[in-house]
């Protein structure tokens, strides 16, 4: 049997906002943006490079959904963008405005710093050494 991780939904506030953040800031590519219907869209953004795995970017809808925007996981890091140079993706994302919270560290295990999203989810850049 062969399985694969094919996506994760991740709950935004808007679905044009968040496709501009992950294509243009991050350069993620977008796959597909299909329209269900009723403003609900099948929206999928992926990094560069070898993925098999993408973001499903889902408009919050109602008050419990608009209250999980940024805290899907309760606060902790619950995303990694995995990358071939740390120095070289750090400095781009820094000079496109992503917020860090931390400057990075050198862990036994790689390189790491935490950043967040607009929408207030917490990531990982991260270089494995």
């Amino acid at each position: 049997m062969q399985q694969s991780l094919h996506a994760v939904t991740l709950v935004v506030p808007d679905y044009d906002d968040a496709i501009a953040f992950y294509t243009e800031t991050l350069d993620f590519k977008l796959i597909q943006d299909i329209d269900l219907g009723g403003g609900k869209r099948w929206v999928r953004v992926t990094p560069r490079g070898f993925n098999d795995a993408s973001l499903l970017l889902a408009k919050a809808v109602g008050p419990e959904q608009h209250a999980a925007i940024g805290n899907q996981t309760g606060g902790r890091v619950g995303f990694f963008l995995q990358t071939d140079d740390f120095a070289r993706d750090h400095e781009a994302m820094l000079a496109k405005g992503v917020t860090f919270e931390e400057d990075p560290r050198h862990e036994p295990y790689g390189s790491v710093a935490v950043w967040r999203d607009p929408f207030g989810n917490r990531w990982d850049l991260i270089q494995f050494t």
